[in-house]
């Protein structure tokens, strides 16, 4: 007795599966290395590298590493780095962030003249690593953050930045009307080609806690009243369509796992750039799972990069940038 024909349908995918060769010709997926930004370090008063404890493989550096790190990173082949400053005095208003000879500001002059434009160079507007209270803001009297004197301080940190020679500034701090102000700002003074990504939709998540190491954060409490709730989806979208209208160049979703239906909402509802954060929590995670044994460390950074990528981001910031980039080339 002949068997039946076997169903086309039910073999064919089967066969695209067959061998390594076949799979990364049909991959509907790719993650290349310009589409990856490494966060950065700098740290004010230090004359070595300091680890972070918290983030295996990720230091505090001083200008001196930090000028030889960002060389490294053009080389490899990713798109930009994204750089927080860590000061060695705070205030209450962040003064050390606009200050033109702050660690950031001086910093970004640092990798400037070190390889000019040959990656972008994204410095992170917000207050919280410059103030003694940690918070993103400036503080009114009952201790809540004043919203609108916050955005002046925005604007003085923006055009800071802007003269030092950054390429993109990084729009964090999650303060209603923030990039229509300092896009206002920058215009006006001359700085209409500087960039603005704004975290358009950034979670008050749990997964922040080894970057408040790295920065060396003074925060006591939360930052909820100014943060994403995590339960709100379409909410993140009403935030993302006003910092398009207001001017944003590129707007980021963070973190990136937990709100892989944010990034692919928000892909399908703009026409700008989209990037995604994977942050901190979720490198610690993964680096710890890996240290004991319960992970494969080099498949889960390609499987959750190709994940944010698949949801929608064309850009991922993630702290496995270089990695990333050595895994890709390897395929």
């Amino acid at each position: 007795m002949t068997n039946p024909p076997r169903d086309l349908l039910t073999s064919r995918p089967r066969r695209l599966r067959s061998t390594a060769a076949i799979r990364r010709m049909v991959s509907e997926t790719r993650v290349h290395p310009s589409e990856l930004i490494a966060p950065m370090f700098v740290r004010e008063g230090i004359d070595a590298p300091r680890d972070v404890a918290s983030m295996p493989g990720v230091v505090q550096h001083t200008r001196d590493s930090l000028r030889k790190a960002v060389t490294t990173a053009a080389e490899s082949g990713i798109g930009g780095v994204m750089l927080f400053g860590v000061p060695a005095e705070r205030d209450a208003i962040g003064s050390a962030g606009s200050d033109p000879d702050g660690i950031l500001n001086a910093a970004i002059r640092d990798v400037i003249s070190e390889v000019g434009d040959s990656i972008v160079l994204i410095s992170d507007l917000c207050l919280d690593e410059f103030t003694d209270h940690g918070h993103c803001g400036v503080l009114a009297e009952d201790g809540s953050v004043d919203n609108d004197a916050t955005l002046q301080r925005y604007a003085e940190l923006a055009r800071a930045q802007a003269e030092a020679g950054a390429h993109m500034l990084g729009a964090s701090g999650m303060m209603d009307g923030q990039i229509g102000f300092v896009r206002s700002a920058l215009d006006s003074d001359g700085f209409s080609d500087t960039a603005l990504l704004a975290y358009a939709a950034k979670y008050a998540s749990a997964c922040y806690g080894p970057f408040r190491e790295a920065v060396d954060s003074q925060l006591k409490g939360d930052r909820r009243t100014y943060q994403q709730d995590p339960a709100n989806g379409r909410e993140a979208l009403r935030e993302v369509e006003l910092d398009v209208a207001q001017g944003a160049d590129v707007v980021m979703v963070k973190p990136a796992l937990p709100y892989l239906d944010v990034v692919a909402s928000v892909a399908a509802n703009v026409n700008v750039p989209v990037a995604a954060y994977q942050v901190s929590g979720e490198y610690s995670m993964v680096e710890a799972a890996a240290a004991n044994g319960w992970v494969d460390r080099d498949a889960m950074i390609m499987e959750t990069a190709t994940a944010i990528k698949r949801a929608g981001a064309q850009l991922i910031c993630t702290y496995w940038a270089q990695d990333l980039a050595t895994l890709l080339r390897q395929q």
